[in-house]
């Protein structure tokens, strides 16, 4: 009996192990790879490769046709590095399981931060299900998904220092040193903090002397982080620059306005963002719970920023868990029968939670997965039916040569599969490229008067996009352009030669 009561912690898996191996294994071991459906991937890893190769980060471009070299902030040189040795150990499939175990650690360290903040395991467990599904349209094997990490560490930080008193502040400097140089989303590090240390201030407004006294040497020790994180964040290739980043980025309205995942979520149509806007309005409203102002200040802000543009829906939902499921919590404390019921229920899951303290069964999936991933036992790659792998191979068949025109979409693709060979027109970087550039990409695409000067400007030989777009039909009705490929998803038009 004793050694059953001893082995039941290791052989009983906890809540929180089920979902990251559950997540980590359907993201690992499902073919063809949803986090493959962007060619970013590609670029990125060409990245990491030239750094690892040539010891530094390129302060330039270094895989489009445009020349001089345009400046490029690469910063996600980090990320980048890493992907580039993992590909390097193990292919493809290496660096899927590396995004399918940030995204399963993300989702178990959020769940056992909302089970830390006193909720029952089903509000936690619920609310854990509802971010990781409003979140999936932008789980993709790009730098982006530390962010998701980082923000999720940076909040626990702050609310359990918030909440609790005490806590481990020192600690965000440094997350932050990485996270700057990780992905350019450490601007949410920011933002987090700023919120906190506003609600954090309010909590001045009628307080008395001796509580004054405290809230004074909280802002203090919250201004003091924030200084040191700011100091962090220039311990960077770029220096202080890297700071000005994120802001060039979003004031660029042309970029903000044209780039698909800049665009608000209206325009894309994203019914889970719905409903749990419509759920976090509906708990507010019905809670007896009153709004801290710093949750307050994440609610609105966060959601201003999902409800203008579709990237930050992840970001939104990460932030405002713990304000979710405090207030489903609440619900279930006050409904009847059934809430009784689920009560029970979620009292019962909390104690085997408790009971399986070591982590057994989420060590293992990251070892069945690492070890699959490193024997090549899954095979991941490029979906080719969503990137032109077969319509690149003919080019290459065909010594196909000379500057190209490529969809934006295509061309991350292009340079995982041509570069330094093939040097592309247009890619997932439009923030290097700027908006004049992105301008002349729409004018050719959308056939206005001009497109072709521009595409003698830049001496263009041949083309590749997407087979169903409204251009590469518009291609096949030009005299001047010949298709010599064609499949479901890409066309290959050539430029035919004038005689003289």
């Amino acid at each position: 009996m004793s050694l059953k009561r001893h082995l039941t912690p290791y052989l009983v898996p906890s809540i929180a192990d089920l979902l990251q191996a559950a997540l980590l294994c359907a993201l690992f071991f499902t073919t063809p790879s949803q986090l493959l459906q962007d060619g970013d991937t590609g670029y990125h890893i060409r990245a990491g490769e030239v750094i690892l190769r040539t010891g530094t980060v390129p302060l330039y471009d270094l895989f489009s046709q445009h020349a001089p070299p345009l400046p490029w902030t690469a910063h996600e040189w980090l990320a980048e590095v890493i992907m580039a040795l993992v590909h390097q150990a193990a292919g493809m499939s290496g660096v899927v399981a590396l995004y399918a175990l940030l995204l399963a650690l993300t989702f178990r360290l959020l769940f056992k931060a909302l089970l830390s903040y006193g909720n029952g395991v089903l509000p936690a467990a619920a609310v854990t299900l509802t971010t990781l599904i409003c979140s999936k349209m932008h789980w993709l094997a790009r730098p982006h998904l530390f962010s998701f990490l980082f923000l999720v560490l940076f909040h626990y930080l702050l609310e359990s220092w918030r909440s609790k008193g005490g806590g481990r502040l020192w600690l965000l400097p440094p997350l932050m040193l990485l996270w700057a140089n990780l992905h350019g989303g450490f601007a949410a590090g920011f933002l987090l903090l700023g919120a906190y240390l506003a609600g954090t201030a309010a909590g001045m407004i009628g307080a008395a002397a001796g509580e004054s006294a405290m809230v004074r040497g909280r802002i203090r020790q919250l201004l003091g982080v924030l200084l040191a994180c700011l100091a962090a964040t220039v311990v960077n290739p770029y220096g202080w620059r890297l700071l000005l980043f994120p802001l060039r980025l979003v004031s660029d309205r042309y970029l903000m306005d044209h780039v698909a995942e800049f665009l608000p979520p209206a325009v894309h149509g994203w019914p889970p963002f719905t409903w749990l806007l419509l759920v976090l309005i509906t708990l507010f409203a019905r809670s007896p719970r009153k709004a801290e102002p710093t949750e307050l200040l994440l609610v609105l802000g966060f959601g201003y920023m999902a409800l203008t543009s579709v990237r930050y829906i992840p970001l939104f939902g990460l932030v405002t868990a713990p304000a979710l499921a405090a207030r489903l919590d609440d619900l279930l404390q006050g409904s009847g029968r059934w809430g009784c019921r689920l009560r029970e229920v979620s009292a019962r899951l909390a104690l085997l939670e408790q009971r399986a303290r070591p982590p057994v069964w989420g060590a293992v999936a990251v070892a069945v997965v690492t070890a699959a991933a490193a024997a090549g036992l899954v095979r991941h790659a490029f979906d080719r039916h969503l990137m032109p792998v077969d319509a690149y191979q003919f080019v290459l068949r065909q010594g196909i040569k000379g500057k190209v025109f490529n969809s934006d979409e295509f061309g991350d693709y292009l340079i995982y599969r041509g570069y330094p060979d093939c040097r592309v027109f247009i890619d997932g970087r439009l923030d290097m490229y700027g908006a004049q550039r992105l301008r002349e990409y729409n004018e050719v695409i959308e056939f206005r008067p001009g497109w072709d000067q521009v595409l003698q400007r830049y001496g263009i030989r041949w083309v590749i996009f997407e087979a169903d777009s409204r251009f590469a039909r518009f291609l096949e009705q030009r005299s001047e352009w010949q298709l010599v490929y064609r499949d479901k998803v890409a066309k290959v038009f050539l430029k035919k030669q004038v005689p003289r």
